[in-house]
């Protein structure tokens, strides 16, 4: 509805009641309303008519053309009331309230950000002791959680900036040193390949040397019983030639011990070593075997929540929906 000359403030009644009606960009109507830049906070703004028939408009505590502040407010009217409460710096019922941090701040962007950021807190703690009941104090919660999450970007640039020089630093010591630390163990790695195969066949070597010395402390062993059980009690000769077989038996049981197969001295001796590893032949039993391990349980958990949000069905998973303030 057209500003008409019995009720100056029928356009803005309209627009407080729901109904906007039509507009046209640089042509205010008269009422009250508010207005903010981008990422700012919202400023009360209104517009009359003087006695000579002229547009004023005054934002905040200032004056400014009518026109242009009709642009950017005409879809936000407020009441009177409203309008009245900001003016007076005491913010709006769907807003929650500015922290005044003061002219003080430290220039420090650590210091300055961390007090912004105690003064919010602290807000939001206390606005969080009551239940959320109304649609004025939905609005707060959520433009609250917005001015927190700007808070966490800020710092998050912030520490990128002053964490970059130490980032790159570390960089360059890394690729100072990189070549030294790594290219030396690589080449150790392939000298200790490059011996394996010679160890290899030394230790099978060794496993038939001690097969031998088995065998023979076993024919020894066997020889000196049957002798001993030959012999008469009163044959001493036979007696120790017994004890004399069984005691060869034991040194080629103890010559049969193995011994690693090894290159180099004390201090620098390369050795074959066992290292144990796990080859999967039975899947579905290996699979069942470790199917309550943490770890098992944490990745099928991983796994089937990337399923579920990919849209796709997984036997013995559920999907499961929840709403949640975000």
């Amino acid at each position: 509805m057209e500003m008409t000359d019995t009720n100056p403030w029928a356009w803005w009644q309209n627009a407080l009641a729901g109904n906007i009606g039509p507009m046209h960009e640089g042509i205010p109507q008269q009422g009250y309303y508010r207005t903010r830049f981008k990422g700012g906070q919202w400023e009360p703004v209104a517009i009359w008519l003087d006695e000579a028939g002229g547009w004023l408009a005054m934002r905040g505590e200032r004056m400014v053309d009518a026109a242009d502040a009709w642009n950017f407010c005409r879809t936000h009217p407020v009441s009177y009331e409203a309008y009245q409460k900001a003016i007076e710096g005491a913010g709006w019922d769907d807003e929650p309230p500015v922290a005044v941090m003061g002219h003080n701040l430290p220039a420090d962007p650590f210091e300055a950000l961390k007090l912004e950021y105690e003064a919010e807190k602290e807000q939001a703690e206390a606005f969080m002791k009551t239940p959320v009941t109304t649609q004025d104090q939905a609005d707060k919660a959520a433009i609250w959680s917005k001015r927190l999450t700007a808070i966490k970007n800020k710092a998050t640039d912030l520490h990128k900036v002053e964490k970059q020089p130490h980032l790159d630093a570390g960089r360059n010591v890394d690729n100072k040193w990189r070549g030294l630390k790594e290219d030396p163990d690589t080449l150790a790695k392939k000298l200790k390949a490059h011996v394996t195969p010679f160890l290899q066949e030394q230790q099978r070597l060794e496993y038939e040397r001690q097969q031998r010395e088995r065998d023979e402390a076993e024919r020894k062993r066997r020889a000196a019983e049957e002798l001993a059980a030959k012999a008469d009690a009163s044959d001493t000769a036979a007696q120790a030639a017994a004890e004399r077989l069984q005691q060869e038996a034991d040194k080629q049981e103890q010559a049969a011990k193995a011994k690693n197969a090894q290159a180099g001295r004390t201090g620098a001796r390369v050795s074959l070593r066992t290292f144990l590893s796990a080859r999967i032949v039975d899947y579905d039993k290996a699979l069942k075997a470790l199917g309550n391990h943490p770890e098992m349980k944490a990745l099928v958990e991983t796994l089937a929540n990337r399923a579920i949000r990919a849209g796709v069905d997984v036997d013995g998973v559920e999907r499961i929906e929840e709403q949640r303030a975000a």
